[in-house]
């Protein structure tokens, strides 16, 4: 099992339901495909560095998974074909970035708690 990161920008005029179901979309597409999600964040709604499809905010979430990788053609095809995404972004993370991820979500739970 490999371990990956994706992140994803979606149109800005989704309202909260929206994009919910959007989200579980996603996440049903990584378990359904013997994927197992590790961690999520939602980035909620920020300014993109150009315009997309005349649209200059988008709701970002970030999703952190391990699976084969036959999952992430499944998962990039079905990013391209809904159009409430705007852009994604899909990669392998190498043991550094498996082990700072790690710690920035210890750190996180630490404040939490706080």
């Amino acid at each position: 099992m490999n371990h990956y990161e994706t992140v994803f920008i979606a149109t800005p005029v989704l309202s909260e339901p929206q994009l919910q179901e959007v989200i579980g979309k996603f996440r049903g597409i990584i378990t359904e495909n013997g994927g197992q999600i590790v961690a999520e964040e939602n980035w909620g709604l920020r300014k993109l560095a150009y315009p997309i499809q005349k649209k200059s905010t988008g709701s970002y979430y970030r999703i952190e998974f391990t699976g084969e990788g036959s999952l992430i053609n499944t998962l990039e095809t079905q990013y391209r074909r809904d159009e409430r995404i705007i852009r994604f972004l899909t990669f392998k993370m190498d043991k550094y970035a498996i082990e700072y991820e790690a710690k920035r979500r210890n750190q996180n739970a630490k404040k939490e708690e706080e």
